[in-house]
């Protein structure tokens, strides 16, 4: 197994993972063109017995502000301040094995070069402590709460400081 970059032709099967992955939150074809239309540097499939198995879709985007669940970004703003993952996503037979690991140091690695001085994410699904795992930690941003609603009841807007190249 291992990940390449996403290509226009991988959305179809990406959508049907994030359909079986993330069965309360389904996001619609539209979200998937327009991230790898916006930022196709950040969008990763995980292939495995030559089918994707995963995906990560991650961009810039402004720290305080995550964008709602399936909804258009329309841009990548200009004032962006964090790395955003939008999703790292894996079937079971990619779970346990590294490969979140692999592709956020690979991202990780990205943004610092790009002089981002923070990866950011919403944690849904009870997956604080692997995010914790990976160097997240949780913030408490005041007014958040009713923005992250959307995410679920137990959503966590969770930050990894970085290096960058000028630091």
């Amino acid at each position: 197994m291992s990940w390449r970059p996403m290509v226009s032709q991988d959305v179809d099967a990406v959508q049907a993972l994030a359909d079986r992955i993330h069965v309360d939150h389904p996001e619609d074809r539209s979200v998937f063109v327009e991230r790898l239309h916006l930022y196709p540097q950040g969008c990763h499939v995980l292939v495995g017995n030559g089918r994707p198995i995963g995906y990560a879709l991650t961009h810039p985007w402004r720290l305080a502000e995550p964008p709602p669940l399936n909804s258009p970004l329309g841009e990548i703003p200009r004032d962006a301040n964090t790395y955003y993952v939008h999703d790292v996503a894996l079937l079971p037979e990619g779970r346990g094995r590294g490969y979140a690991g692999q592709i956020i140091d690979r991202l990780t690695d990205h943004a610092g070069k790009a002089g981002y001085g923070a990866m950011s994410l919403v944690a849904v699904n009870k997956s604080q402590r692997f995010w914790e795992k990976l160097d997240f930690r949780a913030q408490d941003i005041p007014g958040l709460k009713t923005k992250l609603s959307s995410y679920g009841p137990d959503a966590a807007l969770m930050v990894r400081e970085l290096k960058t190249r000028n630091n």
